[in-house]
């Protein structure tokens, strides 16, 4: 393994552009002391179309070559015959299978429904309600919509298996699953991979429990420890943008897209905030950084489990230094707090700085 990390940053729009040159910051080797080497693609909305998605195309390369990227969320437009999501390009360009979106307590924030344990949605990366077959037709003088939606067994095998070892590194128990009593085929296929991972990993507390009864279960009391909810693509996007401003905002936490090899370990990693573009926030210096801060820990996470020296250090000092500027009221607005973009970046970085200095020296 070579000392140098190489990660693809792969540039967006409007805001989102914004809050990654931020993060940037953080990841600065004078601050992680960790030795990276960034390589850069514009994958705004103007440079899709200027390319064709040709720069896409050549992210995609470059992500699967160097196992590490962090990208600035992206605009997606409506029409069918432009360059649609960049995001949908990559993760099947590098096989993704899963995305994670892990909602943590944000200390001086109050959650949702006294929910304090950590919360992992494990979704579908590709497939389900996205990208399906979709068609009219006239019926009996009614006009009637159809959807033809696919999953595979490889992607829900993929979704159980990282849940169950994603439960176990946490502690926690995997929760919830799809509507498989009314969707016994279709749905039926990520509750059977779900129980041969639960077979797989006898020593992981496993509650199997109805996509409808999960949502119920989140804002009762379900949540009495570390959660990991296994999920169809649709319904892990709905969960995710329930989860996150559970715990205060859907800024405070990153969200993964991992690729896998045939031991699913991790083969490629693409970390990003889960949130938009925020249009009407652009130059304004008050976007919460959170989410973009904690894609740059995430990426130096999963690095350091493939051994670049270093990055297991950054990564927790970052997260930690995240965590304790908000509990000791260094927060954006959405947060009620008063501090700008750049100035709570500048204190995450002060931080991470002190933190890995006395770490050194012990």
């Amino acid at each position: 393994m070579p000392d140098q990390l190489r990660i693809i940053v792969l540039e967006g729009d409007e805001t989102g552009q914004e809050l990654l040159e931020q993060a940037l910051r953080v990841l600065d080797p004078g601050v992680t002391k960790v030795d990276v080497e960034l390589e850069h693609y514009d994958l705004s909305l103007e440079n899709r179309r200027k390319t064709g998605n040709e720069v896409v195309t050549a992210a995609a390369a470059a992500m699967r070559e160097a196992r590490f990227a962090v990208k600035a969320a992206t605009v997606t437009p409506e029409g069918a015959d432009d360059v649609g999501s960049p995001n949908r390009l990559l993760r099947e360009a590098i096989d993704g299978k899963v995305i994670i979106r892990t909602g943590r307590r944000i200390p001086g924030v109050t959650p949702v429904a006294g929910v304090h344990y950590p919360i992992a949605v494990v979704r579908m990366a590709v497939g389900d309600a996205y990208g399906a077959k979709q068609w009219r037709e006239e019926e009996d003088g009614d006009e009637v919509a159809y959807r033809t939606e696919r999953i595979s067994r490889s992607v829900c095998r993929a979704v159980a298996e990282y849940s169950f070892r994603t439960a176990d590194r946490i502690h926690g128990r995997v929760y919830g699953g799809p509507k498989w009593t009314v969707s016994p085929v279709y749905e039926g296929m990520l509750k059977e991979e779900m129980d041969a991972a639960a077979d797989r990993h006898p020593e992981v507390p496993y509650s199997p429990v109805l996509i409808d009864a999960t949502y119920a279960g989140l804002i009762s009391g379900a949540a009495d420890a570390p959660l990991v909810i296994p999920a169809l693509n649709r319904d892990g996007d709905c969960l995710s943008d329930l989860v996150m401003p559970m715990f205060g905002s859907i800024a405070g936490a990153e969200s993964v897209l991992l690729a896998f090899d045939d031991d699913y370990e991790p083969s490629a990693v693409m970390a990003e905030a889960p949130h938009g573009t925020a249009p009407a926030l652009q130059g304004k210096d008050i976007a919460n950084p959170m989410a973009m801060i904690l894609a740059i820990a995430a990426v130096l996470h999963y690095a350091a489990m493939l051994g670049h020296p270093g990055a297991d250090t950054a990564s927790r000092a970052i997260y930690e230094s995240v965590l304790e500027a908000t509990a000791t009221g260094v927060r954006t607005p959405d947060l009620g707090g008063h501090a700008s973009t750049s100035e709570f970046t500048s204190e995450v970085i002060a931080r991470v700085r002190t933190k890995i200095d006395i770490w050194s020296s012990l």
